[in-house]
């Protein structure tokens, strides 16, 4: 898999949006904050000037053929988690895996089929990688 040209690390609240995009596929402003709004009190005109600033850095694409602009993120949400991440692991984590990982596992207790899961990928990533 090629990889994604380097982006701004999003903000929470362009993370919000792009969260929104990827669940809804390419919507108007209007739908991102009707979204948004029923989580959340958002003023209909941050939603717009946030995702006009995600559009000049790149981490959105605004299609103008409509009247109304329809917006889709430009990344995968796994190359945005996958950037988030790799983010956290050098600057919090000192770049160790295993302090990321039980950091992540002493912040949230995972029940028994989450870890059985995490055990299952990591056998997959040892065998394709090491």
């Amino acid at each position: 898999m090629a990889a994604a040209p380097h982006l701004p690390r999003p903000t929470d609240a362009e993370l919000e949006i792009l969260t929104t995009l990827w669940n809804l596929g390419p919507v108007t402003v209007r739908e991102v904050h009707d979204a948004i709004s029923a989580r959340k009190p958002t003023q209909y005109t941050t939603v717009l000037k946030t995702l006009q600033i995600m559009a000049v850095k790149g981490l959105v694409r605004r299609n103008e053929k409509q009247r109304a602009h329809v917006y889709e993120a430009a990344v995968p949400r796994e190359a945005t988690q996958r950037q988030l991440a790799g983010d956290l692991l050098a600057r919090a984590f000192d770049g160790s895996a295993r302090s990321l990982m039980m950091g992540a596992l002493s912040a949230r207790r995972a029940d028994p089929a989450e870890l059985a899961e995490l055990r299952k990928l990591l056998d997959e990533y040892e065998k394709e990688n090491l």
